[in-house]
Order: C-alpha cells, then structure tokens, then sequence
C-alpha cells in the first residue's frame, strides 16, 4: 500500500530572475538567463515526499506537448510512480518572477477547460490504494474529494486563500489537515482557519507566513504563532548541510513545507514535531534556483530534527 497519493498539481514554471518584482521604465530589461522547471504544488508534494522515503504516486492531466514530455522525463529520473491523462488544452504553465530576495510573483496559466474533472474510475484504483491522499486544488480534482474512502486520511493546500473564495471551500472542509498561506488574510487568519474547524473536519490548519514563521490552530486550542527556522544560526554548527544556507528561490518551499509535515506525521510524531519538519524542509527548498530543485532527504531531516532539540 502506498503512504501517500498525491493527486493534482503538475505543470511546468518558467523562471525570471529580475532584481525586483517590478516593471521599470521601457519595454524591457536584461535578465539572467531563463530556464523552465517542472513544477506546481502537486509535483512538490510528490517528490518532496519521495525524497523523504515515503511510498509515494503522482496522478495529473499533462498535454501531449513539450511541457508534458518534460515532466515524464523529470519523473522517471527521479523514479517517482506517476500516472496521468491527457488534457486536450495541453499542460499547465506559470511564469515566475522571482527577486534579488528569493521571493516570487507568479502569473499562473491553469490552461485545462473549466469543465475537465479527473473521472472515477482512473482515480478510484489510486486511492483505494493509500493511507494518505493529498488533494490539491485545481478545478479537476474536485470529484476526488467525495471518493475517497473513510479511515483514508486528507490534507489539501488552499494557498493564497482570502477566506471567502467558493472554490477553496469545498477542499477545506474534506481535509484532515489543512495548509494556506496568510497573503491574502489581511493579517487576520484567525479567522479563516476557524472557519476551517467549525465548519469541516480538519484537526489542525496551518497559516504559513514565510520568512516570519506561521500560524497553527488546533481543534480546540487557541491560535498560536511559529517562528521560521534560521538554519545557520541554529544548526549551522551542529549540521554541516546548513552551514552555508541563504535563501536563493523560495519556488515550492510552500509544497517541501507539506511534505516535510506529512512525512513527520507519517511516522507518528506530534504536531510539533510536524512544524518542525515542515519547517525545516521548507528552508532547505530555498537554497537553490528554480522550483523544487533542493529536496531536502530522509537522513539530513531527521539528523537536522535531532539537532534542533540539542
């Protein structure tokens, strides 16, 4: 049986370093050169989990064009299980602006028809399968959500939320573990993320804020605040891995974020111990260009995590 199913998410990013997220004067700039990544949330997920020992699938819609022969190949180097259908409308594409910072603006081109739903009886198999589904949210993985068998646990990434967008909703309230970003929240995601509780089925929610940490409720308890990990000053001298770290490209830090999570809870640690990882498997996403490029292992988390405690 697998650990976890990831279902949705894959795409390809085309990367532009500019020395800040802003448009100047003219037609246009000089940049560093630009590459394109295979990408998106649900292709984070997915290799963030497989690097980290996890019996891990992908499922998607790719295009029969260059993007999605990309991705296959990109797979099959890194040996993770994918399976896959054919979008008529081709394979999702983003273009990322990415800063002198690390931080990104990205122009995100969904491309599948607003009607394309992932039919039953190519995911039913999967997630009869797995102990774990992660659900991203493109508008094709709704029909997943109703399907997944009870005692099968769910965790979604709702992103950029602002706490009242529809589409965001309905995955929200079939998860058991729920992560967003507080972007859009206004500085208030309390209330959200109570929203989340008092409404679906989640046990714990979890704001992520970048570089200024997050925010976590449990079902309940109060919120509470976490701080980001700064890896060289708190493992640099215990773990040589970090002792060079500084952020370069914060391009799926959000999905190694997940992973991190998901793997600690995998094999039965507490919620803390969960932050920790998710933490630290975050910061690791950020020490090289492009998205999902650092993949943090199975070994350096778990040497990193036993150091954080010293």
């Amino acid at each position: 049986m697998l650990d976890i199913l990831v279902v949705g998410g894959v795409g390809v990013d085309t990367i532009v370093r500019v020395p800040e997220i802003a448009i100047g004067e003219g037609d246009s700039q000089g940049v560093e050169p630009i590459y394109d990544y295979v990408a998106h949330t649900g292709n984070g997920v997915a290799l963030g989990c497989l690097h980290l020992g996890l019996a891990t699938r992908f499922i998607d819609y790719i295009g029969e064009d260059e993007q999605g022969a990309l991705i296959r190949r990109h797979y099959e180097q890194h040996g993770l299980d994918f399976r896959y259908l054919i979008s008529p409308n081709g394979t999702s594409r983003s273009v990322n602006l990415v800063d002198a910072g690390g931080r990104r603006y990205s122009f995100y081109d969904y491309r599948h028809d607003g009607d394309l739903r992932m039919p039953a009886e190519f995911f039913g198999p999967h997630v009869e399968d797995t102990k774990h589904v992660h659900v991203s949210i493109p508008n094709h993985t709704r029909d997943v959500l109703t399907a997944i068998p009870e005692g099968v646990t769910v965790s979604t990434d709702l992103h950029a939320w602002d706490g009242e967008a529809e589409h965001q909703k309905a995955f929200a309230l079939r998860a058991d573990l729920v992560t967003l970003s507080n972007a859009k929240l206004g500085g208030d995601p309390e209330k959200a993320m109570r929203w989340i509780i008092d409404n679906g089925r989640a046990s714990v929610v979890v704001a992520t804020d970048g570089e200024r940490g997050g925010y976590v409720l449990e079902r309940g308890g109060p919120l509470e605040h976490y701080d980001a990990i700064h890896p060289v000053a708190e493992l640099g001298s215990k773990v040589a891995a970090w002792a060079d770290w500084s952020p370069v490209d914060s391009n799926g830090a959000g999905d190694a974020f997940v992973s991190g999570m998901l793997w600690a809870r995998a094999k039965g640690g507490d919620l803390a111990a969960a932050l920790d990882a998710g933490r630290l498997a975050g910061a690791y996403a950020c020490r090289t260009k492009g998205t999902s490029t650092a993949l943090i292992s199975e070994e350096l988390l778990t040497e990193s995590l036993a150091a954080l405690k010293q």
